[in-house]
C-alpha cells in the first residue's frame, strides 16, 4: 500500500502539471506520513542528497556553458565547421551536426546547443533551400551530443545517483566515442536525405580558410580541454576544473573575444542560478524518493520480474532500454536519471555490464527522450527557434530517430564503444 501511495501520488501530481521535483517531494512526504515516520525525515534525506562535494561542479559547468552561449563562441565554431565539412552534399546539415559536437563538448547542454546553434543555422538553412522540418530535425537530434560528450553535468548526476562509487573522469572519457558515433550516424542519415531532396553543398573555401577558422575556434574549445584535461590529469578535482573552466570562459569572452557585454553577463548569471537551483531541488527530493523505493524493495522486485521473463542478457538490456525510452517520452531527463539509476543499475551489474557503460547507455537513451513528444524539451525549443509546428517535424524526423537508435544498440551491446578510452587510462 505504501508503494502504491508513493507512485500514485507522484504520477497524480505529474498529471496535474506539478513540476517533477515537487511531485517527488510531495509523494515522499505522503509516503513517510503513511508509514508513520517523522516528516522531518523527508527534508533530512533531501538535504543529505545534495550534500555531496562533487555536485559543486554543476553550477560551474552550467555557468561556463551560459558564458559560451552568450559570449560569441557559437558563431566561431559554426565558421570552423562550415569551412571543414560544408562542401559535403547537404553541407549545412553536416555543419550543424559537427558544430553540435564541438559546442556540446563546451556547454554540456542540449538546450543551450539548440538555442545557440539553431538560431544561427536554421534561418540560414531555410534561406539556402532546405526544408524547415529538415533543418529543425538535424538541429534537435544532434543537440543531444552535449549530453554525452564531456563535460556534462548529467554525468555528475548519474555518478551521484549510482552511489558515488563511479569515477567521473572515466565517465567523461567513456562519453567521447559514443558521442562521436551518434553524430556520425546522424550525419549519414542527413547525407542520404540531402541526396534524396537534392540539397546544395557549400563551396570548399580552401585550407587557408580552414586554418583561419580553426585558429578563431580553438580558444573556445580549450574550455573543454581545461575541464576534462584537468580532471583526467589529476591536477584538478571535478569541482576545481569546473571553476577554472568558468573563469577561463569569462576571461575569454569578455577580454579576448570582447563579445560578452554587461547585459549578456547578467543573463548568463541569472540563467545559471535558475538551472542550478532547479537541478539541486530535483536531486534533493529525488534522494527522499529513491530512499523509499529502496525501502519498498522496488529494484529487487523489478529485477525478479524481468529475470522471470528472460535471463538472457540481450533480452533484459532490451527491456531496460524500452522502459527508459518510454519513460523518457513523458518525464524530464535529470529526474529519470535519479529515479531509474538505483533501479536498473543493479540489474545491469548482475548481468555483468560495467556501470560506466550503463551510464552512457542511459544518457543516450534519455537524450533521445528529449527529442520525442509529449515532453521533448529539445523538440519544443527547436520548433520554436525554427518557427514550425511539432506535427510537421514528426512526419520526417524518423530517419534521425533510427540513426540514434543504431548508435544506442552499439553502445548497449558492444562494451568497447564506451570502455575503450577509459581502459587506456587505467
Amino acid at each position: 500500500m505504501g508503494l502504491a501511495i508513493l507512485l500514485g501520488m507522484f504520477f497524480g501530481c505529474v498529471v496535474l502539471g506539478v513540476p517533477v521535483a515537487f511531485a517527488m517531494g510531495i509523494a515522499a512526504l505522503t509516503a513517510f506520513w503513511y508509514e508513520g515516520f517523522p516528516l522531518l525525515i523527508t527534508f533530512q534525506r533531501s538535504v543529505s542528497g545534495i550534500s555531496v562535494f562533487s555536485l559543486l561542479a554543476i553550477p560551474f559547468f552550467v555557468f561556463a556553458g551560459e558564458l559560451m552561449l552568450h559570449g560569441g563562441i557559437a558563431i566561431r565554431l559554426v565558421r570552423f565547421a562550415s569551412a571543414l565539412v560544408g562542401h559535403v552534399r547537404g553541407g549545412l546539415a553536416s555543419v550543424n551536426i559537427f558544430s553540435s559536437m564541438l559546442f556540446g563538448g563546451i556547454s554540456g547542454s542540449a538546450v543551450a546547443d539548440i538555442s545557440a546553434l539553431g538560431s544561427i543555422l536554421i534561418p540560414v538553412m531555410k534561406e539556402r533551400g532546405y526544408r524547415a522540418d529538415y533543418a529543425v530535425n538535424v538541429t534537435v537530434t544532434s543537440s543531444i551530443a552535449g549530453i554525452v560528450i564531456p563535460p556534462s553535468h548529467n554525468m555528475i548526476i548519474f555518478a551521484v545517483a549510482a552511489g558515488g562509487g563511479i569515477s567521473i573522469s572515466k565517465l567523461f572519457l567513456a562519453g567521447v566515442v559514443p558521442g562521436m558515433l551518434m553524430c556520425i550516424c546522424l550525419a549519414v542519415a542527413a547525407y542520404f536525405i540531402a541526396i534524396k531532396h537534392n540539397y546544395p553543398s557549400e563551396p570548399f573555401p580552401g585550407w587557408k580558410a580552414v586554418w583561419v577558422a580553426s585558429v578563431a575556434a580553438i580558444p573556445g574549445l580549450i574550455t573543454a580541454v581545461i575541464i576534462v584535461g584537468g580532471v583526467l590529469s589529476g591536477v584538478f578535482t571535478v569541482t576545481e576544473s569546473g571553476a577554472f573552466g568558468a573563469i577561463y570562459a569569462l576571461l575569454l569572452t569578455a577580454f579576448v573575444y570582447r563579445s560578452l557585454d554587461w547585459e549578456s553577463f547578467k543573463i548568463s548569471v541569472v540563467s545559471a542560478v535558475k538551472t542550478t537551483a532547479m537541478v539541486m531541488v530535483l536531486i534533493g527530493f529525488a534522494s527522499s524518493f529513491a530512499y523509499l523505493l529502496a525501502l519498498y524493495q522496488v529494484p529487487d522486485k523489478l529485477s525478479s520480474f524481468m529475470l522471470g521473463i528472460s535471463e538472457e542478457k540481450i533480452v533484459v538490456l532490451l527491456m531496460i532500454n524500452l522502459m527508459l525510452l518510454v519513460l523518457g517520452m513523458i518525464m524530464d531527463m535529470a529526474a529519470l536519471i535519479l529515479i531509474c539509476t538505483p533501479i536498473f543499475l543493479p540489474i545491469a551489474k548482475d548481468l555483468g555490464m560495467d556501470p560506466i557503460q550503463f551510464g552512457i547507455m542511459m544518457l543516450v537513451n534519455l537524450g533521445l527522450g528529449l527529442c520525442t513528444p509529449p515532453v521533448g524539451t529539445c523538440l519544443f525549443v527547436g520548433c520554436a527557434v525554427g518557427k514550425i509546428k511539432i506535427e510537421e517535424t514528426l512526419k520526417s524526423i524518423w530517419p534521425f530517430y533510427l540513426a540514434i537508435l543504431a548508435a544506442l544498440i552499439l553502445i548497449t551491446y558492444v562494451p568497447a564503444v564506451s570502455l575503450f578510452l577509459p581502459s587506456l587510462f587505467e
